[in-house]
């Protein structure tokens, strides 16, 4: 009995913090709307509304001011023109920190004001999106979504590394844009 319990607690604790991103390209992603900041100023962000003018990134993070996550928003920020001149718009989505949500997104070395961040109280929308992390389910995981105009999920990207989120998402944009059906 005591082996058993000792197997058990060493698989749970090599148990990934965050959940496999499972909605997969060709999945309609759940439609939302939040409380959202762009340098600050409230409003309220609806995905349906937003993909009316194109495909929009979604990318979940933990909490705004925690280290990983300050390194992901301004990876975006830094990178928002690229997105923009290929018709994409950007929103981070957070159930952490989000009493700090209007100071992040205006924060120069974060968010910069380029683009919005919107709040997930008690991760509602990480949820739909399989998005949370798995010990902390009150929690987004790291995980990014391309949506297409259509609604439908075009790729997925999930990994507590904030390093390659960026690049993951432009990569998914210029293969959108090199596909067949894209032209």
């Amino acid at each position: 009995m005591r082996r058993t319990t000792l197997a058990s607690l060493l698989a749970l604790t090599l148990l990934p913090l965050a959940a496999q991103a499972a909605l997969k390209p060709g999945t309609p992603a759940p439609a939302f709307t939040a409380p959202a900041y762009l340098a600050g100023q409230p409003f309220t962000f609806d995905l349906k509304q937003a993909l009316t003018k194109g495909p929009v990134v979604v990318y979940f993070f933990p909490a705004a001011f925690t280290p990983g996550c300050n390194v992901e928003a301004a990876a975006f920020s830094r990178a928002i023109d690229t997105f923009k001149s290929h018709g994409v718009s950007v929103i981070g989505v957070t159930a952490g920190n989000t009493e700090r949500l209007a100071e992040f997104s205006k924060d120069t070395e974060k968010c910069a004001g380029k683009f919005p961040v919107a709040a997930d109280e008690g991760a509602r929308i990480a949820r739909q999106y399989d998005a949370v992390m798995t010990l902390k389910p009150d929690l987004s995981s790291r995980t990014s979504y391309l949506i297409g105009q259509d609604g439908r999920i075009v790729a997925e990207y999930d990994s507590m590394n904030p390093n390659q989120h960026v690049k993951q998402m432009l990569d998914a944009i210029q293969a959108l844009h090199a596909s067949p059906a894209a032209r």
